[in-house]
C-alpha cells in the first residue's frame, strides 16, 4: 500500500455543485415563505381572475383577459425579481447571513448566480400557473414564444438589479417599506391593469420609460397583437438592466 493513501485531502466542492445546492436552498426558502408566496403567486393570480371576470376597467376591444394576462405576467416577474428578492436579501444582510456566507467556500459570484437561478425557477412556476389560469378564463395568446422568453429574461435582469441595489444600500426595514410601496405604485401606474392611454400625455410619456411598463407593453404587443420582437420596449429593459446591475455591483454593501 503506497504511503499517503489514507491522507485526507479536504477541498471545496466544485463551483457548479455549490451553485446547484445554493439554488435549491434559495428556492425552498422562497417557496416556504408565506409572505413571499402571497406576493409572488397569490396576488397576481387573484388580480388576473378578478379583473378578467368583473367588468371594472375599460381595456379596449376584445376580451379583458387578453389585455390583463401579459400585464400580470410582467407583475409576477416584478414581484419575484424585485420586491421579493429585495426584501429577502435585505433581511439576509441585516441578520448577517450574507456575511457568514462570505466566510464560506461559496464565492460571492456563485451566491449571486444562485439567487438569480432561484428567481428564474420561481418565475417558471409563476408563468406556468398564470398561463393555465388565463387559458381557463378564455385567453388566446399569439406571437413568438422566443420573443416572450427574451422579454421575460430582460425584465428579470432589470428588476433583479434594482432589487439588489435597494437591498444592498438601504436598511432592511426601509427596504421592506420601499419595495412594497414601489410594487403598489407600479401595479397602478405601470400598465399592468390600467392602460397607459388612460393617463395624461405628459404622465404617460414618463410611465412608458419604467421597466414594468416596457415589460407589460412588450408582452402585450407579442401575446395580444402577434407582433414581432418589440425592440423599443426591449431597449428600455436592456438599459434598466445595465444601469441596475451596474449600480448594484458598485454600491452593494454585504454587511
Amino acid at each position: 500500500m503506497s504511503a499517503g493513501t489514507f491522507t485526507p485531502r479536504p477541498a471545496a466542492a466544485p463551483v457548479t455543485r455549490m451553485i446547484r445546492a445554493q439554488t435549491a436552498l434559495e428556492t425552498r426558502m422562497l417557496l416556504r415563505n408565506g409572505e413571499q408566496l402571497l406576493l409572488t403567486v397569490i396576488i397576481p393570480a387573484l388580480l388576473l381572475v378578478l379583473f378578467s371576470s368583473v367588468d371594472i376597467l375599460d381595456t379596449g376591444a376584445g376580451k379583458s383577459v387578453d389585455f390583463l394576462a401579459p400585464g400580470v405576467l410582467a407583475l409576477a416577474v416584478m414581484s419575484t425579481a424585485f420586491t421579493g428578492q429585495a426584501i429577502a436579501t435585505g433581511f439576509d444582510r441585516r441578520y448577517g447571513v450574507l456575511k457568514r456566507l462570505g466566510a464560506s467556500p461559496l464565492p460571492r459570484r456563485a451566491l449571486m448566480a444562485a439567487k438569480t437561478l432561484s428567481v428564474l425557477l420561481t418565475e417558471v412556476l409563476q408563468v406556468a400557473l398564470l398561463t393555465v389560469i388565463a387559458l381557463a378564463l378564455g385567453w388566446s395568446p399569439h406571437g413568438n414564444p422566443l420573443a416572450v422568453a427574451a422579454l421575460l429574461l430582460l425584465g428579470t435582469a432589470a428588476f433583479s438589479g434594482l432589487g439588489l441595489l435597494m437591498a444592498g444600500t438601504l436598511k432592511a426595514e426601509a427596504t421592506l417599506a420601499a419595495a412594497n410601496l414601489v410594487f403598489l405604485l407600479l401595479l397602478v401606474g405601470g400598465g399592468v391593469i390600467v392602460p397607459l392611454d388612460k393617463f395624461p400625455d405628459a404622465v404617460r410619456s414618463v410611465l412608458e420609460l419604467l421597466p414594468i411598463s416596457a415589460l407589460s407593453d412588450g408582452l402585450r404587443e407579442v401575446l395580444r397583437n402577434g407582433a414581432a420582437m418589440p425592440w423599443g420596449d426591449a431597449a428600455v429593459l436592456a438599459c434598466w438592466s445595465v444601469l441596475g446591475l451596474g449600480a448594484a455591483a458598485r454600491f452593494f454593501r454585504w454587511e
